[in-house]
């Protein structure tokens, strides 16, 4: 692949002044928070519902405006996500070669992988059942937010509905119409398996340009063309990620202010918890047992990706920022970068597996289902495999969850529970799902041999 875009992106992370892009984010991400929880005081006296109704018309109108700021923000990241996806995930292949180089650092990644999701789940569950916070829940708030969300919880109930079994999932891998699985990716339309069948399409693309490589030199050098426009438009919107984050988190605190987090309060803070003993404490062991990266320089290294995670909530949105940091920050190889973090991106949910794992064993205490340790374990596998199959946008976990409920008898109305700090967790699980697949191309770049 060529530097072209590297090139191109690189002058997104500076301004005139030279303020460095991961600054400039972390003041929007800031301003957003503050400003947000001053208009919502001001317009609600701190006290809207789970859906932010019930603000006062101005307010209502400020969020009204700023709200499409930070829509762009994510349309113009997620308009050139299936073209970096499709030309990264070919060329990578391309790049690769062999075959059976291919198949090893499938098997590392998907080993990797394991491992992080996991672990991911079993803190979940043990914080869970040792904090308990399902117990803290009121039982009229629990009922009039039930009510309150009946419409929105039954569409996701719907949407679990139309969920498919394994078998159905695995033919559904091999999409037979590569076009129309594209269409549908990123918002759930798709009949297939959406992004997972994109990638799929893109690695048997790769596998056969180097089974003919001496009739695909213009072909690559289309894919590598492609690749440099993606990461050109990237760059352009990485101009606007310091205010498109910052609205996106305005709006989300202005209409949701203190009140839903102080009820919801230990729930919150177990999830953010596990997330963060998940990010700080696995990701540090996995990185000096399987790298030779140290941790502390990993996250200074890595930061970047993981404000851009925060305020987009999504793993595909963040996925062009997390390939520049890999390959500008971290140094990784090209091809490694590329096959890794474009499949992470869907495959490798392990914060999102986390959450999950948290969320139904909170609603199991909320409702008063007593779970035994088999149905906990079921509750643990199948967090971790939909964390697979969850898509990378913002509230693509919440049909899974569930699934995974009503699998050990949890209803599933009682979801909307949690809509209300959903967006927030979502913005923490983003963090944690990103800096896992850069952790998991760090390690694996560490066994594979140097690019000559």
């Amino acid at each position: 692949m060529t530097d072209s875009s590297l090139e191109t992106s690189d002058d997104a992370t500076t301004t005139e002044r030279g303020m460095p892009l991961h600054t400039r984010i972390l003041i929007g991400l800031v301003m957003g928070v503050v400003l947000g929880l001053i208009a919502n005081i001001a317009g609600t006296g701190g006290k809207p519902d789970a859906n932010g109704n019930g603000l006062a018309d101005w307010l209502d109108a400020i969020v009204y405006w700023v709200e499409p700021v930070g829509k762009i923000f994510l349309r113009l990241m997620f308009m050139v996500v299936l073209p970096l996806v499709f030309s990264a995930l070919s060329l990578a292949v391309v790049e690769i070669g062999d075959v059976s180089k291919l198949g090893r650092m499938g098997l590392r990644t998907l080993l990797y992988t394991g491992i992080l999701s996991g672990s991911a789940v079993l803190i979940g569950v043990v914080l869970v059942n040792t904090i308990r916070p399902g117990t803290s829940l009121p039982g009229d708030i629990r009922d009039r937010i039930i009510a309150k969300e009946q419409a929105a919880a039954e569409g996701k109930v719907a949407q679990a509905a139309k969920a498919k079994s394994i078998r159905d999932t695995l033919i559904d891998l091999i999409p037979e119409n590569p076009l129309q699985e594209m269409v549908g990716a990123l918002d759930g339309s798709s009949k297939g398996n959406g992004m997972l069948a994109v990638m799929c399409f893109a690695l048997a693309f790769g596998l056969a340009i180097t089974a003919t490589p001496e009739k695909c030199a213009v072909l690559i050098g289309w894919l590598e063309g492609l690749n440099a426009v993606s990461m050109t438009v990237i760059g352009f919107a990485m101009r606007l990620a310091p205010y498109g984050a910052g609205c996106l988190v305005f709006v989300v605190t202005a209409q949701l202010g203190f009140s839903i987090l102080v009820t919801l309060a230990w729930f919150v803070g177990t999830a953010v918890l596990g997330l963060a003993l998940h990010l700080f404490g696995t990701y540090s062991i996995v990185l000096l047992l399987f790298s030779r990266k140290r941790p502390l320089e990993f996250f200074r290294q890595t930061r970047e990706a993981m404000l851009v995670a925060f305020g987009t909530s999504s793993s595909s949105a963040t996925l062009p920022t997390a390939i520049k940091v890999a390959l500008e920050d971290l140094k990784l190889p090209h091809r490694v970068a590329n096959f890794v973090l474009t499949v992470g991106a869907t495959g490798n949910q392990n914060g999102t597996a986390l959450f999950e794992g948290v969320v139904v064993l909170f609603l199991a205490q909320v409702m008063g289902v007593e779970l035994t340790f088999a149905q906990q374990f079921q509750v643990v596998l199948m967090s971790v495999l939909a964390g697979v199959g969850t898509a990378g946008v913002p509230g693509g976990s919440l049909p899974l969850i569930v699934v995974v409920m009503q699998s050990v008898g949890i209803p599933g109305e009682a979801i909307g529970i949690v809509f209300g700090v959903d967006r927030l967790l979502d913005m923490c699980r983003t963090v944690v799902n990103v800096a896992g697949d850069l952790v998991i191309t760090t390690c694996v770049a560490a066994s594979e041999p140097a690019e000559g």
